[in-house]
């Protein structure tokens, strides 16, 4: 078994942002030269996200707002460490930090309209992701 590791970081301007990284999840698969396998893709902090959905701006604002309405901005018991980002760790839990993404034939093996995104919930600081392909 071969594996190939990549990092992508990130320093996003806002609070909270939706970043299609297909591409670059792709891009290491390629370069990994894995023909059958599966790409683990892993945020590496706690109030940052990883999901597959629709490339769909509309989709994109909806999951926005679900997630601020089941984990609002408020102050949490988490805020009196000292930390303001009680809902962002929350956000991570409904969304997920990592998806599972087959490898056949070389390539992505995504579904209909299938697409990863990375989540920031407490962003404006530097932020990294780890993309793990393992197979064959």
């Amino acid at each position: 078994m071969k594996f190939h590791t990549k990092y992508l970081l990130f320093h996003t301007r806002k609070k909270r942002e939706y970043i299609n990284i297909t591409d670059e999840v792709e891009q290491a698969v390629r370069e990994s030269k894995i023909k059958e396998g599966m790409v683990l893709v892993s945020a590496m902090h706690i109030t940052a996200g990883v999901y597959i959905n629709d490339a769909e701006n509309g989709l994109i604002q909806d999951i926005d707002e679900w997630a601020e309405k089941l984990a609002p901005y408020a102050d949490y018991r988490h805020h009196h460490t000292g930390e303001t980002n009680g809902d962002a760790h929350l956000k991570n839990l409904l969304l997920g930090h990592e998806v599972v993404i087959p490898v056949t034939g070389g390539r992505c093996d995504f579904g209909p309209w299938q697409q990863v995104y990375y989540a920031e919930f407490d962003g404006c600081r530097p932020k990294k992701l780890v993309i793990k392909v393992m197979g064959e």
